[in-house]
């Protein structure tokens, strides 16, 4: 492990040479801001700038903050007698996208004022799990496999309309092989490429450099087998240097293989060395901190590591389902029942 922990740190000097060299923050304090319980469960949250954030929960409720969380302003979406229970969002200058897991499915677009439907899939296997864009025309989004291959949805006019890729386009499932709709972080995306991660009986990663063209897929190490186990969140510093964690809600302190690198853009995985934090739902690089420092949470604790992921710290006993930076020193986390505000100093 020694040897590769060197290995890797080469490599990730390599890759950030260019770069005027940041050095990482040696020991760092944290203060958690919470908000009134708004009541709903939130995994999926966007940062639309340094003030404003929306997140999308769990009673069809979408609700912003454009003032850091002095004041909030919520929206309750109903369709018929369906409440949509949200735990996939993505935003571009074109508008705002919420999509809803289980039977149907349903995404919703706000333009304006108004949030109409743009893509219902009525299926008693459907369960989409995150989505993101590429750039402000294309766009994806990913969920369990309803035939033999995952849901994979694309846009490529803003999010006006989606459209379902057909399976002899996709790599094969494994039988057992899904997803965690977890933090809205199955997917990952630099440029054209993007990241996709899966769990259950295999723990892989499916990837495009096409914007969801073409489609090749990696095994990786994670703990795998049953459908407790497998890859929960990634994220992509740049296209080669990249992290997965993950492991097992049902055995969140038990050490097992659940977090490994990257440094050749998804093609082969190393395994951290095995400790906590063992169950992660959710990880995100910092800003501006050259790939070298991150975030990580789940419901046992929030997580900070200022060596590419290689080990981490514990900052704060307070749980959290999903978290997204603002700059290098903000970061909203959301959860059960709760949104806080994360400073570091």
């Amino acid at each position: 492990m020694q040897k590769y922990i060197l290995f890797f740190l080469c490599c990730s000097c390599f890759f950030i040479s260019c770069e005027k060299q940041y050095t990482p923050r040696k020991v760092i304090q944290i203060s958690l801001q919470t908000f009134d319980n708004p009541g709903t469960s939130i995994r999926a949250l966007s940062v639309l700038n340094d003030s404003t954030m929306i997140y999308a929960g769990s009673k069809g409720d979408i609700t912003s903050t454009s003032d850091l969380g002095k004041t909030w302003a919520t929206q309750q979406l109903k369709t018929d007698s369906i409440i949509p229970h949200f735990r996939a969002l993505a935003s571009t200058k074109n508008g705002l996208y919420a999509l809803s897991i289980g039977n149907p499915s349903l995404l919703y677009q706000l333009k304006g004022s108004a949030f109409n439907i743009v893509y219902k899939e009525v299926h008693e296997k459907v369960f989409y799990d995150s989505m993101a864009f590429f750039d402000a025309q294309n766009g994806i989004a990913m969920g369990d496999p309803t035939e033999d291959c995952l849901s994979i949805l694309i846009t490529r006019d803003g999010g006006d309309s989606w459209g379902k890729i057909d399976c002899s386009f996709l790599p094969k499932i494994m039988d057992g092989e899904a997803a965690f709709a977890a933090s809205n972080t199955n997917i990952s995306i630099v440029g054209d490429h993007a990241w996709v991660v899966t769990g259950g009986t295999a723990a892989r990663v499916f990837h495009t450099d096409d914007k969801g063209l073409t489609w090749e897929v990696f095994n990786t190490p994670i703990v795998q087998g049953i459908s407790t186990t497998g890859i929960y969140t990634s994220a992509f510093y740049n296209k080669k240097q990249g992290i997965i964690m993950g492991g097992d809600y049902t055995r969140k302190t038990e050490i097992m293989p659940s977090k490994a690198l990257t440094v050749d853009g998804g093609k082969t995985w190393q395994v951290i060395k095995p400790a906590q934090p063992s169950y992660i739902s959710c990880v995100q690089y910092i800003p501006d901190t050259q790939g070298f420092e991150l975030l990580a949470t789940s419901t046992e604790g929030v997580y900070y590591s200022n060596d590419t992921g290689i080990t981490w710290k514990k900052i704060s006993s307070e749980g959290f389902y999903s978290l997204r930076m603002i700059d290098k020193n903000t970061a909203w986390m959301a959860g059960n029942e709760k949104v806080a505000l994360l400073k570091i100093k």
